[in-house]
C-alpha cells in the first residue's frame, strides 16, 4: 500500500501536545527539532535533556533536588534516574480537586456511577487515613483481588499516597492463582469486592476470598468493596470489614502525601509464570509516572477534559496505565464485565453516552466485532472519538481495515506494544504521523529500540528480536525476593549483555514503523493475554488420570489458541468427561483464559537429556516447521506424536 490509511490534518498537528513539546524543547536547549524524526533522534541521543523536558512539560509535582538526571547511564541494569528527586505518585494523579467528572463507571448493564475530582480526592483522603490507622506505612504491601471499580482506584491512590506498594489481580483468578502471586509478597492488607458481574451472571467472591485469606497469614485486614450487594456478610473472612465501615471514622481533608525517592516501589506486577510461580516485577513511582505521562501526553495526545477508556481488568498492566490518565487531567471511563453483554454494542453505547475521546481495547476484541458483522459507524455517532488504541496481540492488517471502514474513518488508530515488564510501551501511536496498514506508527520517545539478529547485530527491514540498547525510566527497579538481582538479569539481559531483550519477533518498516509477528519464546498469548505454561501444568497434573502434559500456542485465525497435550495413566482414555474435568480444574484455579481450546492425547512427550519438556520443538512440529537441534532430545521419536494431528486441523 502506497497511501496511509489516515493522515492527521494540519490543524490536528498544530494543536498536538507533541508539537508544543518540540517548541518547548527547542527553546529550553537551543536545538533544532523541525519534525518528529528529529525529536525521536534527539530523545535517544540526549536522554538527560529529553527526560528533563518531559518532567517540566508534564508539570510533575515534586522536587527534582538537583540537576542530576541519569547516574550510571551505561549500565543495564543499574542506571538510576533523577537520583535526588522526591515525589509521590498519588499526589500527581490527584492534582485536580474540582467538580468536573473524574471517574465514570459501567458494570455491564447493571451499574452506573460517577465521581467528581473532589469526590475522588475526598474518598482517597478517608481511605488513606483508615489505612494509616491500621499501621500501613511506606514499603508495606497492599494487595487487591478486585473488579475494575471506582473504589479500586480510590484504594490504589490511598495506598500509594502513604508510600505503600500496590499489587492487584482480577477476581476471575482461582485460589491457587492468587496465592501464587500474593503469597510471595506477603501483603498486610487486602482489598476485595463482594462479587462481580460477567455475561449477566452474578459471581460471588466472599467464599474464595475467605479461602485465600486462610492461606495468607500476613494479611491483617480485608476491606470488602460493595458491588453486587449493598451489605455483604463479611463474617466468613478473617479480618473482614465492609469498605463503608472501614472509612466511617474519618473525615475528608488534605491528604498527607509521602514524598519518597524516584525509585521507591509503587506497583508489583507479575510475569506469566512460564517456568514456575510468576515473577514479582517491582516498578518504581517516578519511572512509572514520567513514562506514562510521556505516552499519554505525546503518544496519545491526552488533554485536560478528555475521556479515556481502556477495556481491561485489574490483572493486566493496562489498568495501571489507564489510571495514570488522571495525571494528565483526563476523566477515566471504567468498565467491568463482558464486552459482549447484553450485546456487542455495549462499549460503543458507552462511548457515545460518556463522550469517550480515546478508546482502548485489544486486537482480539476488534476481530470479534468484525466476525460478528458489527459496524459501529452505522449504529453510533462516535462524535467525540478521535483515537483508538489496540494492544494485547498484533493488530493484523485486516483489523486496520475494519476500524477505518466500520468504526470511524477520521481517527488515529494506534497499535501499541510493550508489556508488564516495563509497565508501558516500546512502540506505539503518534498523533502527528500517518497510520499505515498493519504497522505500529513509531518507537517510543526516549527508548533506544532496535532489532537484533541472533548474533546481536542490528537489522533493518528484516525480522529479528526487539531490543532496547539504553536505559529508560520505567525499567523495573527489581524483582521481589531477588536481593542480588540474579532473576532480574536472567529475565532480560542474559541473551545480549547490557541490552534489554524483550522476546518479541519484530521488523522496522520503510516508514520507520514497526510490525510485531508475535512472541519469540514459549509464552502463550491467546487473545493477547500472556499465559505461562507452568500455571496450566500445575493444575492439570494434579489430576490422577494425567501422567504429564505439554501446552503450546497454535497460530489460528489471526490469533493464538491454547492446545494441551496429555499423556494419560495406562488404561485411561480421553473421553468427554475427562476433557470437562481437565477444563474445570484449570478454570477454577487460574482464569477462564487459561482453558485450552483443544485437548489432545499423546503417547509420549519429548524432553531434553536433562529431563525438560520441549514446548518450542512441539510447536514447530504442529506448525509444520523443521525442529532444530534434535540431538539435544532424549527421545526425539516422540515428536512424531504431534505431527499432522487431525484434532488440530479445525
Amino acid at each position: 500500500m502506497d497511501q496511509p490509511l489516515w493522515q492527521p490534518s494540519p490543524e490536528r498537528i498544530a494543536q498536538a501536545n507533541t508539537t508544543a513539546f518540540m517548541k518547548a524543547a527547542e527553546a529550553r536547549w537551543g536545538v533544532k527539532i523541525p519534525d518528529y524524526a528529529s525529536l525521536d533522534r534527539w530523545s535517544v541521543e540526549k536522554p538527560e535533556q529529553f527526560w528533563t523536558s518531559m518532567w517540566e512539560f508534564a508539570g510533575i509535582v515534586g522536587e527534582r533536588g538537583s540537576d542530576r538526571v541519569l547516574v550510571d547511564g551505561e549500565k543495564m541494569p543499574g542506571a538510576r534516574w533523577f537520583p535526588d528527586a522526591r515525589l509521590n505518585f498519588a499526589e500527581n494523579l490527584l492534582r485536580r480537586r474540582d467538580d468536573e467528572t473524574a471517574l465514570l463507571f459501567r458494570g455491564e448493564d447493571k451499574v452506573r456511577r460517577s465521581l467528581t475530582y473532589r469526590e475522588l480526592y475526598d474518598q482517597v483522603s478517608r481511605t488513606a487515613q483508615a489505612l494509616r490507622s491500621i499501621g500501613i506505612k511506606p514499603g508495606d504491601r497492599v494487595a487487591a483481588f478486585v473488579p475494575n471499580l471506582p473504589e479500586t482506584i480510590v484504594a490504589m491512590l490511598a495506598t500509594t499516597s502513604l508510600g505503600a506498594i500496590w499489587s492487584s489481580c482480577s477476581p476471575d483468578f482461582g485460589v491457587q492463582g492468587v496465592l501464587d502471586r500474593f503469597g510471595q509478597i506477603e501483603p498486610k492488607a487486602l482489598f476485595t469486592a463482594d462479587g462481580y458481574y460477567y455475561s449477566g451472571k452474578t459471581v460471588d467472591s466472599i467464599e474464595r476470598v475467605a479461602e485465600i485469606v486462610k492461606q495468607l497469614p500476613s494479611v491483617e485486614k480485608v476491606v470488602v468493596l460493595p458491588y453486587v450487594r449493598q451489605h455483604a456478610d463479611v463474617s466468613p473472612i478473617r479480618g473482614g470489614v465492609r469498605f463503608g465501615d472501614f472509612v466511617a471514622p474519618f473525615n475528608s481533608g488534605d491528604i498527607r502525601f509521602e514524598r519518597l525517592f524516584f525509585d521507591h516501589p509503587l506497583y508489583i506486577l507479575y510475569s506469566s509464570g512460564t517456568t514456575g510461580v510468576p515473577k514479582c516485577i517491582v516498578h518504581g513511582a517516578g519511572g512509572t509516572l514520567i513514562q506514562h505521562l510521556k505516552e499519554h501526553l505525546l503518544h496519545v495526545d491526552i488533554r485536560r477534559g478528555d475521556r479515556l477508556f481502556y477495556f481491561t481488568t485489574c490483572g493486566w498492566m493496562m489498568w495501571n496505565w489507564l489510571v495514570s490518565g488522571l495525571a494528565s487531567g483526563a476523566a477515566l471511563a471504567l468498565y467491568d464485565g463482558s464486552p459482549f453483554h447484553p450485546g456487542g454494542n455495549i462499549l460503543w453505547d458507552y462511548a457515545d453516552e460518556a463522550g469517550i475521546t480515546v478508546f482502548g481495547t485489544s486486537a482480539k476484541y476488534l476481530d470479534a466485532l468484525n466476525k460478528q458483522g458489527l459496524a459501529p459507524m452505522q449504529t453510533h455517532k462516535l462524535a467525540s472519538l478521535r483515537t483508538i488504541l489496540s494492544t494485547g496481540s498484533p493488530l493484523v492488517p485486516e483489523g486496520f481495515d475494519f476500524v477505518y471502514r466500520k468504526i470511524k474513518a477520521d481517527l488515529c488508530l494506534s497499535s501499541i506494544s510493550g508489556g508488564t515488564d516495563i509497565i508501558s510501551c516500546f512502540v506505539g501511536g503518534n498523533p502527528v504521523l500517518p497510520v499505515w496498514r498493519g504497522e505500529i506508527q513509531c518507537r517510543g520517545l526516549g527508548m533506544r529500540v532496535e532489532v537484533f539478529d541472533e548474533y546481536g547485530l542490528p537489522l533493518r527491514g528484516q525480522k529479528g528480536e526487539l531490543v532496547c540498547t539504553a536505559p529508560f525510566p520505567s525499567m523495573p527497579v527489581g524483582f521481589w525476593n531477588d536481593p542480588d538481582g540474579k532473576k532480574y538479569r536472567a529475565a532480560y539481559f542474559e541473551r545480549f549483555p547490557n541490552v534489554w531483550c524483550h522476546g518479541d519477533y519484530v521488523e522496522v518498516t520503510a516508514h520507520d514503523g514497526v510490525i510485531i509477528y508475535g512472541r519469540s519464546d514459549a509464552v502463550l498469548n491467546p487473545g493477547g493475554v500472556r499465559i505461562g505454561t507452568a500455571e496450566i501444568y500445575r493444575q492439570v497434573e494434579q489430576l490422577p488420570e494425567v501422567v504429564e502434559s505439554l501446552v503450546i500456542g497454535q497460530d489460528w485465525d489471526n490469533d493464538v489458541r491454547v492446545v494441551l497435550f496429555v499423556r494419560l495413566k495406562e488404561g485411561v482414555k480421553l473421553d468427554p468427561a475427562l476433557v470437562d474435568r481437565i477444563k474445570r480444574q484449570i478454570r477454577q484455579n487460574t482464569t477462564p483464559r487459561h482453558v485450552p481450546a483443544r485437548i489432545v492425547e499423546v503417547q509420549d512427550i519429548p524432553r531434553t537429556k536433562s529431563g525438560k519438556i520441549v514446548e518450542l520443538a512441539v510447536r514447530d512440529v504442529v506448525h509444520g516447521r523443521p525442529v532444530k537441534n534434535k540431538e539435544a532430545l532424549a527421545n526425539p521419536e516422540a515428536l512424531e506424536n504431534f505431527r499432522n494431528r487431525p484434532e488440530l486441523a479445525s
